[in-house]
């Protein structure tokens, strides 16, 4: 028998995630996770804060998770273009792991403690959330407006889909690809009554 590999921070917080995925909050707890890993409970305190550090954690791997998809997705897209995948990247997150979104929603801005990392990963989706909205030629307070509705937009539709809540009979890509149209023209729609021109 091969010798078992050593665990280090990175797997506990990926056993974690997983736990948290398939057992939800209520089963969330550190002896639970000890069984997982195959170690006891005090042996977890070599790698994570006790559950409050491991909230922090989980925080910081869903919101780097997150920016990635919006990352890769926006790559070489502007405009309309970019506002569809992007938003398609992050509804195939959610739906990937709903729990685990859900459970890190708070933004760090409303932490009493919110760590570097966890602000870095934010700031990273919000470079690509801002450049998004910023390619309809919204600028400043406008633009973070849009961002704001885009994300409800987006966090709005696939909570409900991940919970099961759309039971009728209707594609639910074809809802969504319809949603962002109409979004994306109301952001085309406000930068053309804002422009110079328009006045």
């Amino acid at each position: 028998m091969p010798p078992r590999k050593r665990l280090d921070r990175a797997d506990v917080i990926q056993a974690a995630a997983l736990l948290l995925e398939e057992e939800g909050p209520a089963a969330f707890t550190l002896h639970q996770l000890a069984r997982r890993l195959g170690i006891q409970t005090p042996s977890l305190y070599n790698h994570i804060d006790g559950l409050p550090g491991l909230h922090a954690d989980l925080a910081v791997l869903n919101a780097r998770k997150l920016a990635d998809a919006m990352e890769q997705a926006a790559i070489g897209c502007s405009g309309p273009q970019a506002l569809y995948a992007v938003a398609q990247a992050v509804r195939g997150y959610i739906l990937s792991a709903p729990v685990l979104y859900q459970f890190c929603l708070l933004s760090s801005g409303n932490q009493a403690n919110p760590n570097d990392a966890l602000k870095a990963a934010e700031e990273r989706a919000l470079r690509v959330g801002l450049a998004i909205v910023q390619s309809y030629n919204l600028r400043g307070d406008d633009a973070v407006h849009a961002l704001r509705g885009l994300r409800s937009l987006i966090h709005g539709f696939a909570s409900l889909e991940a919970a099961g809540g759309f039971g009728m009979p209707l594609d639910c890509d074809e809802s969504f690809r319809r949603l962002l149209e109409a979004y994306s023209r109301g952001l085309s729609d406000l930068a053309a009554a804002q422009s110079p021109a328009a006045n």
